[in-house]
């Protein structure tokens, strides 16, 4: 995962529902997260809510275009899915400005990338290390 200028940029041009509050961070360390569950949930943790994300990315600086239960990685003999959850701010996928509809698992690849939030971009690898930086 990173924080992504380009994607930034594009959120910031469409005037996203949340383009007035969200900065670009000064400094975001990458990282690097094993897929080792068939459901992976990428959001925001909430205690009050009961949500514990697996990729949180909630942890500072958070992104605060990333809802708390934001999208859903699906991953089984057929490959590897992504699912926006209703998110307020939507997910696209490689690049683009179509935000995938909600609740539709698609398809994804090695080097794909998922954007979401206001700036975040995740990107997949079949190498050992699962999620990599852009």
């Amino acid at each position: 995962m990173t924080a992504d200028r380009a994607f930034f940029d594009r959120v910031i041009a469409r005037k996203g529902p949340d383009a007035d509050q969200v900065g670009f961070p000064d400094f975001y360390p990458e990282r690097r997260i094993v897929l080792s569950r068939s459901e992976i949930l990428i959001g925001k943790r909430s205690v009050s809510q009961g949500v514990r994300p697996d990729i949180d990315l909630g942890i500072a600086p958070a992104d605060v275009g990333v809802s708390r239960a934001h999208a859903m990685l699906h991953l089984d003999e057929n490959g590897l899915t992504v699912t926006d959850l209703g998110s307020t701010n939507g997910t696209s996928v490689n690049g683009s400005d179509e935000l995938i509809p909600a609740t539709v698992a698609v398809p994804l690849r090695s080097g794909d990338r998922i954007h979401l939030g206001g700036w975040t971009t995740i990107v997949l690898s079949t190498e050992p290390g699962g999620v990599e930086p852009a």
